[in-house]
């Protein structure tokens, strides 16, 4: 495995690169790979020219004295990326088809959850402390910009009330859709805030899926979604370009602006096109990193004795974490999710529904 992280972002862009051109020749439709190397291209050279900006306006990341010591080093990097990269996947993103609504309702939902998660970071950086807006605060928030999605998604009716799955099957929820899909919105935008923990993690498993993502949306014949698949590409174009100055040892953090419009343009994607399980598949590395979190924290409540001491399945929480403290460099550890996720992309293209 080759030790440069250029070498290994490189390397990861061809191959999603060859990925997004493999499916355009199957699909005699060059819908995938214009938009991710074009915001690609802009993305990089935004991160170029804006990095330095950060670093002059003094948006310098304050790290968390209770995670890994090895990363109190990072302190002061640049942060608040997401404002970069973000706003040129939405707009590459949208062009693949203007006149198509449903692109401007996404658009829409990713820049209020890039906003979200800016003042997050503003006010974390602000205090000088790793906490900006209170969790309860930042969920109300994240759950009213996904309500008034959902409200113009019923309003239009641009949403199944049942959920495709493989070998045509479906899962009738009629109603119930509607919770569901508010609860694919804080979920899929707070796991992938949890897996923005290691250089690159986040930006290359985000690049990933939503390559993913796009391909499956081609290869569904009439169920497919040619403009939602571009949309899906330029996303995964903006965090390859950003990912050249997030790798290890970074230039610049995505913030929680970038790691929540992540999130949030990941679960409106698979609502609109019902691709919740492929999204579930695909992204099985952001699944895997809130379920670490919540078991961690469920089991040492639940075995917490008089002292105020519980037990720990982890030896640290998100799961990036206990492979990091377990020995593993953090190169290893983000190289490994990354291989991870392209297996479950495979996997998923193997399950499309």
């Amino acid at each position: 495995m080759p030790s440069n992280s250029r070498s290994l972002a490189l390397l990861l862009g061809f191959l999603l690169l060859a990925l997004a051109a493999g499916c355009d020749w199957f699909s005699q439709a060059p819908q995938l790979t214009i938009p991710l190397v074009v915001a690609g291209l802009i993305s990089a050279g935004l991160s170029r020219w804006g990095i330095p900006k950060l670093r002059q306006l003094k948006l310098g990341q304050v790290i968390r004295e209770e995670g890994p010591q090895a990363h109190l080093s990072k302190a002061g990097t640049p942060t608040m990326g997401g404002l970069l990269v973000v706003p040129v996947g939405v707009i590459v993103g949208g062009l693949v088809a203007p006149s198509d609504g449903r692109l401007m309702a996404v658009a829409a939902i990713t820049l209020a959850y890039m906003a979200i998660g800016a003042v997050d970071d503003w006010q974390s950086l602000t205090k000088r402390h790793n906490t900006g807006l209170s969790p309860r605060a930042k969920l109300l928030l994240q759950a009213l910009s996904a309500a008034a999605f959902l409200a113009w998604a019923a309003w239009d009716q641009q949403m199944a009330s049942s959920i495709a799955l493989p070998m045509g099957w479906l899962l009738p929820l009629g109603l119930a859709i509607w919770p569901l899909g508010l609860f694919v919105f804080l979920a899929e935008s707070n796991a992938t805030n949890l897996t923005d923990g290691l250089d690159g993690l986040a930006a290359g498993c985000g690049a990933i899926v939503f390559s993913g993502l796009g391909v499956q949306l081609m290869l569904r014949g009439h169920e497919g979604d040619p403009a939602l698949a571009g949309f899906c590409a330029a996303m995964a174009g903006c965090w390859l370009g950003f990912l050249l100055f997030n790798r290890h040892k970074a230039q610049v953090f995505m913030g929680d602006t970038g790691s929540l419009a992540m999130g949030g343009a990941l679960a409106a994607v698979s609502l609109l096109s019902n691709s919740l399980w492929p999204l579930l598949l695909m992204g099985g590395v952001f699944l895997a990193e809130s379920l670490s979190v919540i078991a961690q924290v469920w089991v040492f409540k639940a075995t917490k004795g008089p002292d105020g001491v519980g037990r720990r399945v982890l030896r640290m929480a998100p799961l990036h974490h206990h492979y990091e403290l377990g020995g593993a460099s953090e190169q290893q550890v983000v190289v490994g999710f990354w291989l991870i996720s392209l297996l479950l992309v495979g996997l998923g293209l193997l399950l499309v529904p």
